[in-house]
């Protein structure tokens, strides 16, 4: 395994704090960012740079060093990979084209944009941690709104997320307090739709 393993860098909020004031309180902004997504980046890099050199003669499915490092390292992989998404998909008035690709897309796999959003909004009520807007691309291709109740737990082997909405609770209870229904309509209403247009076009599409 190489040493360059556990070089994942935090990247920045892709999108400034005035353009999320309706969704989120500044304090969230900051720790979520900051601190909870910084923390699975860093995580994910200490567990890569332990597997370099963990004794994989001991590995066993009831306990061991390794099978811990395997666990921990989907998880979180899996809460920078989903987070980066969750940033990217702010930061806009949830104004859409009608012609882009994705739009249609949607439209063509749920009927209409309506009917999506009304199913992203019960997916997110009914997931535990993540609702997340994928392309199954390995079996028919078609959009699907996954629960993923943990990170490393949810939706389809090789789905492509194209929005993903933390709906754990240190996302929205901040400003929200219990109301998720609340945070995702708000979330939904400050999706940059041309953020997932490029995002569908460039791995899906």
């Amino acid at each position: 395994m190489s040493n360059s393993e556990g070089n994942h860098t935090v990247k920045p909020m892709p999108v400034e704090y005035d353009k999320l004031k309706e969704l989120m309180d500044e304090d969230t902004y900051k720790w979520h960012h900051d601190t909870h997504y910084a923390g699975y980046v860093n995580k994910r890099n200490e567990i890569e740079k332990e597997l370099v050199s963990v004794d994989r003669g001991k590995a066993n499915a009831n306990y061991s060093l390794f099978r811990s490092l395997k666990q921990e390292e989907t998880w979180n992989g899996n809460g920078m990979v989903l987070h980066e998404v969750y940033w990217d998909t702010m930061g806009g008035n949830g104004a859409y084209d009608a012609d882009a690709a994705v739009i249609r897309k949607i439209t063509e796999d749920f009927g209409s944009f309506d009917a999506w959003k009304a199913d992203f909004i019960a997916t997110a009520k009914s997931g535990r941690g993540w609702v997340v807007l994928c392309a199954d691309i390995l079996t028919d291709g078609k959009l699907r709104n996954f629960i993923f109740d943990v990170h490393n737990q949810g939706g389809i082997v090789g789905s492509v997320p194209l929005i993903a909405a933390d709906v754990f609770e240190h996302a929205y209870y901040h400003k929200y307090g219990p109301d998720r229904a609340a945070y995702i309509n708000a979330l939904v209403a400050n999706v940059d739709w041309a953020r997932v247009e490029a995002r569908f076009k460039r791995l899906v599409h």
